[in-house]
């Protein structure tokens, strides 16, 4: 067995050495350009024969194991004969609350530099120092303490025996992982039509390191035709790690099948899912401070046994799984799943885990990075999901009430908050008779008074962590991701200004965020962008952020198009229309509906349109049996619903959804569980400010920016609901389109060609 480990100094001492609790209520972090500042600041302090981010490495050999340690120390400084490590940290919290002995996983890394070099240049003693820099203030804090070569040799080889059960557990996985990836067969008898061509450009683009964007048809398998090239990749040493990152728990719920699937013939393989924090929370409100919830209190003296755990005893770990090992062993169980998400070989989670600033995998180092391959599913929901990430609001009220309530509580931040609201009472003179406004040019006067407020909030949440001020931090984190935001404003953001009767909304709005989504992804080994509907693709390309040696990949269709008989029924269901539309809209469902059994769906560009539908087709009386789906479905609920859809039904069922929604795509209901869809619109998201802000920015972009904004992600949402028909070879059905601009040139070539072949029904 090989049994080499190469680990970074930072990822060893971390595992043996970080304690407590978990206080991530208020978490005080120094931002990464802010940290780089203070530590090239320290550095430049240094004398000529000083050296900085000095590269060292070692190996040594501990319970059999051979490990190869490696790091960067910050400085190393000569005085006269003496050696000095000298290891940078800057902190947030004041400096009078750091002591010799506050971090011990400090001292730790900066022993490991100092046996590496110690090693290196037969040293026979060698002096440590930790500087402490406070990032606003730039006060420093020094600790020194002088190490014999013999005492940080017997720390080292402590540290290696602590880390060892782990490393022996990652050593005995690797060599049963790459012998089963390379038995691994396909988990099918054959490949569909297009199978095997997606297959193969999935693979040959991780093997040269590229990025490819694929429009890939429903029911063709895609999540088992990216995954099983992706690991075959892993087996042949391509790559590492799998991220794969998706919009919806029911698409990674398919990611999670495929693993399975591959898992039952053999592959032994370490998958983490990621559950968003709000939905795995044990506690019935989320607050992660010790003294409000004991999975919080202590968690880093117990996470490493729960590790250990875990992956000794599962491959395929799930919310489930996290859940119940996070039980057991009393710890939080989104933490958890972040901490098992490092050691596993698939990761799948949100796309917010690569592309947010705010939550992004941060522990992710940039080498590791360089072996991860990104499997970015249904891709087309990235568009508008890049925007939300890269945008920002901020409420003129919050900043209104706070300077109320902390009057005499804290003078700074009532002076602070106030000075906020007086901006905010300018821009709305400034807004005039208007409701909205938009600038083209980012806010930079109330940049800076934000950020005076964010130095003073974070001062007052550090000293008063055992007593939060739940409206203070809410406003601080929206405060704060503002500024973060804004940092990242260029051509394509615009400022909009919003008034709500008494208040006031500043949007910091990315128009366009394929810039973003492309430098989010560029430090991965390569990316692959798949979807049903990146249709039109030059409009995909264009969003996603497509380079222009990045590779491009259109599978046509494996199914008959006789499997699909389309109709598109020419009718108006534009807002003014709407009304008239109903008694047309709930003859056709009678007629096509009439003494034929079976499951249908029907959708709506909105919940009332629907429910006007739906009322009007409750009063006909007939024998149908309906379901319609409801804002804010818990989990439990979309499963009934689902559920309703069963095999060989003995009547009619019609279930009546929202263009966009958690049923119109994702959804896989296979054979007679579904025999027919009829979507009524062509999807336009409603007409707005923003969506009138994009047009007029692609516009002027030369693109034609009433498509960009609304006839293209209009038409995305209907391709995805027609595509909940044909899932597999076998099925047949309808699908009916209700709305007259179906007849028009633009709109039939926005049409996938399976469904050109339409019948036009007249009334």
């Amino acid at each position: 067995m090989d049994k080499k480990i190469k680990i970074s100094v930072r990822s060893l001492v971390e595992y043996v050495y970080k304690s407590g609790s978990i206080e991530t209520g208020f978490r005080s972090a120094v931002p990464l350009l802010e940290g780089t500042r203070i530590h090239q600041r320290i550095q430049k302090l240094y004398g000529e024969e000083d050296q900085k981010e000095v590269y060292l490495q070692t190996a040594l050999t501990v319970n059999n194991l051979d490990f190869q340690i490696e790091g960067r120390c910050d400085g190393l400084i000569i005085n006269n004969s003496e050696r000095i490590i000298d290891e940078i940290k800057s902190v947030s919290i004041p400096l009078s609350e750091i002591d010799q002995f506050a971090y011990p996983v400090h001292w730790a890394q900066a022993k490991c530099y100092a046996f590496m070099y110690a090693k290196d240049h037969n040293i026979s003693k060698i002096t440590i120092q930790l500087t402490y820099v406070h990032a606003k203030t730039d006060e420093v804090k020094r600790f020194q303490h002088s190490y014999s070569f013999c005492e940080l040799e017997e720390f080292i080889v402590h540290l290696l025996e602590s880390y060892s059960p782990y490393a022996e557990l990652r050593v005995r996985h690797q060599k049963d992982l790459i012998k089963g990836l390379q038995e691994l067969t396909f988990p099918f008898p054959a490949y569909r039509n297009g199978q095997r061509k997606l297959a193969g450009a999935v693979y040959k683009t991780i093997a040269e390191g590229k990025n490819l964007f694929a429009n890939a048809p429903t029911g063709i398998g895609k999540s088992i035709s990216t995954l099983f090239p992706a690991l075959k990749a892993i087996g042949e040493g391509h790559i590492q790690r799998i991220i794969y990152a998706t919009a919806k728990t029911i698409t990674r719920q398919a990611a999670e099948g495929a693993i399975n699937l591959m898992r039952e013939n053999g592959l032994n393989l370490k998958s983490v899912t990621i559950t968003a924090k709000d939905k795995i929370c044990f506690k019935e409100e989320t607050n992660c401070h010790k003294d409000s919830c004991e999975f919080a209190n202590g968690y880093y003296d117990r996470i490493n046994n729960a590790l250990l755990d875990l992956l000794t005893n599962e491959n395929l770990i799930t919310r489930t799984t996290i859940e119940k090992y996070a039980m057991k062993h009393k710890v939080c169980p989104f933490e958890f799943s972040l901490d098992a998400a490092y050691a596993a070989d698939t990761i799948i989670g949100d796309y917010n885990y690569i592309f947010d600033p705010k939550v992004s995998l941060k522990r992710l180092l940039e080498e590791e990075k360089k072996k991860t391959s990104l499997l970015i599913d249904e891709a087309h929901n990235l568009v508008d999901r890049g925007r939300e990430m890269y945008s920002s609001t901020l409420e003129k009220s919050s900043f209104l009430q706070l300077s109320r309530s902390f009057k005499g509580k804290d003078e700074r931040i009532q002076k602070s908050a106030k000075q906020v609201n007086g901006i905010f009472i300018a821009l709305k003179k400034n807004c005039g008779e208007n409701q909205e406004i938009a600038e083209k040019d980012p806010p930079e006067e109330l940049f800076e008074v934000l950020e005076e407020f964010v130095q003073y909030a974070e001062d007052y949440l550090g000293q008063n962590r055992n007593n939060t001020d739940e409206e203070l931090l809410e406003v601080f984190f929206a405060a704060q991701n503002f500024v973060r935001i804004g940092k990242l404003y260029d051509e394509r953001f615009v400022t909009y200004i919003q008034k709500q009767r008494n208040d006031l909304n500043i949007k910091l709005f990315c128009l366009d965020p394929s810039n973003l989504l492309y430098k989010a992804r560029k430090g991965y080994k390569s990316a692959i962008f798949f979807s049903a509907t990146l249709m039109p693709l030059n409009y995909y390309l264009d969003m996603l952020g497509f380079q222009e040696e990045d590779f491009i990949l259109s599978v046509p269709s494996p199914f008959s198009k006789d499997q699909a008989k389309v109709y598109i029924q020419p009718l108006s269901t534009r807002y003014r229309d709407r009304e008239e539309s109903i008694g047309p809209i709930v003859s056709t469902i009678k007629s096509m509906l009439k003494e034929q059994k079976g499951n249908y769906l029907i959708f709506f560009p909105s919940y009332q349109y629907m429910e006007d539908v739906y009322c009007r087709l409750l009063d006909e009386e007939l024998p149908v049996h309906t379901i319609i789906q409801r804002t804010g479905m818990d989990e439990g609920e979309r499963e009934k619903f689902l559920d309703a859809f069963q095999s060989n039904p003995s009547g009619t069922l019609l279930g009546f959804a929202v263009l966009g929604g958690i049923f119109s795509e994702g959804i896989d209901l296979q054979g007679d569980r579904l025999n027919g869809v009829f979507v009524v619109g062509v999807g336009l998201p409603q007409l707005g400010f923003e969506r009138n802000i994009m047009k007029a920015y692609f516009n002027q972009q030369g693109k034609d920016g009433y498509d960009y904004a609304y006839t293209y992600p209009g038409m995305n949402k209907v391709l995805q609901a027609g595509g909940r028909l044909i899932r597999s070879e076998d099925d047949t059905g309808m699908i009916v389109l209700m709305d007259d601009r179906y007849v028009q040139a633009k709109y039939q070539a926005l049409l996938p060609v399976e469904w050109k072949d339409f019948k036009v029904l007249r009334s």
